[in-house]
């Protein structure tokens, strides 16, 4: 039963003159002859339809099918783009009730329906643990006058994989023939994502072979799957093979296939082979990128080669490569766990003046960095521009600065801590309190009373 009485009101003057003018459209449009061509020159203004206008501004799920149903008994007829409007706005909110009578009734009329309806609703009954029903719909889609192609056969196995319902993507890829399907390579790259997630390298293998057996032709997605697969289980020479082949058959690697092969060089401790396997890239017409500065990055921050990492952004930059956020990130991380904080706010400073804004993860790391150099102040000013930038630190980040500036005798801007948390509705559990004044004991008596009145205003 719809409960239309708990949705919010809806202003039904307007409604009634808007669903005036929906009645006029619906009248005029079903006209032979009624289509007039535009005069030369002009192009046609798309017909706006108020309930679309209206349900899209509508936040609330419940006040949506409200003027749904208004408008149904102000005489406007609801078509395909009424409903996919407010089914996508219910499935999004999780109200799978209203949207199996919302189907039933497309069904009922026999309004035709696009795939991209359903692709949609497969992904969001698998999200919400419901994959009975998504299947159930992927099978009853040519009872809505809706033609079901590979298309929607893809987004249903995806959706299925993403969401870890392995066994009912399994059913379904082994049914495709009965259903009539001709797969392509996204169908089999998919199933090979899914036997490559749970660990299992022969069946991955004996999708990739039937693959070939049916002729359909591997892409650089299926390559890079079974490469980064076995690079990451230390099988080099496996992934090598592979490449091998992927070459032999005229596919052409890309940066993420030689990426991946430097990864599994660098976690065998080869990184001047990877380094040289980058190189050799550039050689075969395929220009590096930011994700093979980055494999080399991690790895020099991993040991420590902080110089070498500083070389390679500049080897970067002298080959016209702008580093992102990302591989400014490895670097200002890895400075900070060594307490080279000065270098890292360096590098801050310098990715902004080079136009890189940082991210929520750089301000934290730099945050945490000052506060165990025990700079709390200096915490205090990166934390100011990090708040400016509509960015927010965690609990933790919070905590750490905030006891620090305590400890350190800085009440007023401990104060200002605090009161920041409090505008975003963050609190600090009891026990942080408790530890911090058992830390203080003992200590300024003047910060001991600070800390008694603080805990009991909060």
């Amino acid at each position: 039963m719809l409960n239309l009485r708990s949705a919010k009101p809806i202003n039904l003057l307007r409604l009634h003159h808007r669903a005036h003018f929906s009645r006029t459209y619906h009248h005029h449009s079903k006209k032979s002859g009624s289509r007039r061509s535009s005069p030369r020159g002009q192009s046609r203004k798309p017909i706006e339809i108020p309930f679309l206008d209206e349900v899209k501004q509508c936040q609330d799920p419940d006040q949506a099918l409200s003027l749904f149903y208004q408008y149904q008994e102000e005489g406007f007829k609801h078509d395909y783009p009424s409903y996919s409007s407010l089914i996508y706005k219910l499935a999004r909110a999780g109200n799978f009730e209203t949207v199996e009578t919302l189907l039933d009734s497309l069904m009922k009329h026999n309004i035709r329906c696009k795939e991209s309806l359903f692709m949609s609703l497969f992904e969001h009954y698998c999200k919400a643990k419901m994959s009975f029903k998504a299947v159930e719909l992927f099978k009853n889609m040519k009872s809505f006058n809706c033609v079901r192609r590979l298309q929607s056969f893809n987004a249903i196995l995806n959706a299925l994989i993403d969401n870890d319902c392995f066994s009912d993507a399994n059913e379904i890829f082994r049914e495709s023939s009965k259903m009539g399907f001709r797969l392509n390579s996204i169908s089999f790259n998919i199933m090979i994502k899914m036997w490559l997630q749970i660990g299992d390298w022969n069946k991955a293998r004996e999708v990739f072979d039937e693959m070939l057996e049916r002729e359909v032709a591997p892409t650089v997605v299926t390559y890079n799957s079974l490469i980064g697969f076995l690079c990451k289980r230390d099988d080099l020479d496996k992934a090598k093979d592979l490449f091998k082949d992927m070459v032999k058959k005229g596919k052409r690697p890309d940066a993420v296939t030689y990426a991946l092969l430097m990864e599994g060089l660098c976690s065998m401790g080869k990184f001047k082979e990877a380094k040289k396997l980058m190189f050799d890239m550039e050689y075969r017409g395929c220009k590096p990128g930011l994700v093979n500065y980055g494999v080399l990055m991690t790895d020099l921050g991993k040991r420590g080669e902080f110089d070498e990492a500083k070389r390679l952004l500049l080897e970067m930059k002298k080959r016209k490569i702008n580093p992102d956020v990302v591989m400014f990130n490895i670097l200002i991380n890895c400075f900070c766990k060594e307490g080279r904080v000065a270098e890292a706010y360096k590098l801050l400073v310098e990715m902004q003046v080079g136009g890189c804004q940082p991210n929520a993860a750089t301000y934290r790391m730099m945050v945490d960095g000052f506060c165990r150099a025990g700079e709390f102040e200096d915490g205090l000013k990166v934390l100011n521009a990090m708040l400016t930038s509509r960015h927010f630190p965690r609990i933790g980040t919070f905590f750490c600065l905030f006891s620090g500036l305590v400890k350190s005798g800085n009440l007023d801007n401990a104060c200002f801590v605090l009161e920041e948390m409090e505008k975003r509705k963050i609190m600090f559990e009891l026990k942080s309190w408790e530890g911090l004044v058992a830390e203080l004991c003992g200590e300024d008596k003047g910060v001991n009373e600070f800390m008694t009145e603080l805990i009991a205003s909060s």
